[in-house]
């Protein structure tokens, strides 16, 4: 598929997961980055390195949320570097892939 470079942008997607409790220190790290838009996804479930989460068991709520962005090079480099140090504290992960983004407001990435 051949789509126009007019109206697709080259950009770095950051899946981050990461248990619910360091939320708040996570996204003040993306505020000390210069993050402008994220997307949330809470009570996330699967299996890890922390083990189980079972978004569904209502006597062990330990639940993970899924944080995804997309941003430039330049920027996905600063966010990458303020969590890493933190990202085994957070006991999570971060994955960082190539995407394109259909040009929109410039606010969000």
């Amino acid at each position: 598929m051949v789509l126009l470079s007019e109206i697709l942008i080259s950009m770095k997607r950051i899946e981050i997961v990461i248990n619910e409790d360091s939320l708040d220190d996570l996204l003040e790290l993306f505020q000390a980055a210069n993050v402008r838009g994220y997307t949330l996804i809470k009570k996330a479930g699967g299996f890890g390195s922390t083990g189980e989460r079972d978004p569904d068991d209502y006597a062990l709520q330990q639940n993970n949320v899924i944080v995804v962005l997309a941003c430039e090079d330049e920027q996905a480099e600063k966010v990458i570097l303020a969590i890493h140090p933190k990202l085994k504290g957070f006991g999570g992960r971060c994955i960082v892939s190539d995407c394109k983004w259909t040009i929109g407001p410039a606010v969000s990435y």
